[in-house]
């Protein structure tokens, strides 16, 4: 994967060259924007040269609604793809809060279950904070997994009370 520095503005990854699509864009582009200068070079000059009768080699009544067509199609694709992007946009920000809300429904349902004898009061409440501490853990690494940010750090709430070899399995896990 390809890390990017937006830099101050936010928008000087687009210009960088390692990892941008304007080198392979430009192969295309320049070729045809070559043309279509010397291609509007030689329509004005076979104009100029007409009598002012219309009837010269190059006669361009029709270019306007070319235009116009070409404008509306161009129009529509990046429209289209606008809202494709806004669409996936929202639908992984949903999908997040989604995840949220069935982990807390998890361990919601964990705290329904748990014994409510005064004798294991203790120990039940031993497990609750560390079933709080790992769901806590686990938002935190999934929101690592899809965040594309230099810090990805989150704050979880503090793990006092796992013991130094958990965590460290943790840590050395895989995803």
């Amino acid at each position: 994967m390809i890390k990017y520095d937006p830099g101050n503005m936010g928008l000087l990854f687009v210009i960088q060259w390692k990892g941008s699509v304007f080198p392979k864009a430009m192969v295309w582009a320049i070729p045809n924007a070559i043309v279509a200068v010397l291609l509007h070079m030689y329509a004005r000059q076979e104009q100029a040269g007409d009598d002012g009768g219309g009837g010269g080699l190059l006669d361009l009544t029709g270019v306007n609604l070319v235009w116009g067509g070409y404008t509306s199609v161009l129009g529509f694709l990046v429209v289209f793809r606008n809202n494709q992007a806004y669409t996936r946009f929202w639908e992984g920000a949903t999908l997040i809060n989604q995840i949220r809300g069935e982990w807390f429904n998890a361990v919601s349902t964990l705290f329904a279950f748990t014994n409510h004898s005064v004798a294991y009061n203790e120990k039940v409440e031993h497990f609750q904070h560390t079933i709080i501490r790992l769901a806590s853990m686990l938002y935190c690494s999934a929101l690592q997994q899809v965040c594309d940010l230099d810090d990805d750090w989150f704050e979880i709430i503090e793990i006092r009370g796992m013991d130094g070899d958990s965590i460290r399995f943790m840590q050395d896990s895989n995803d």
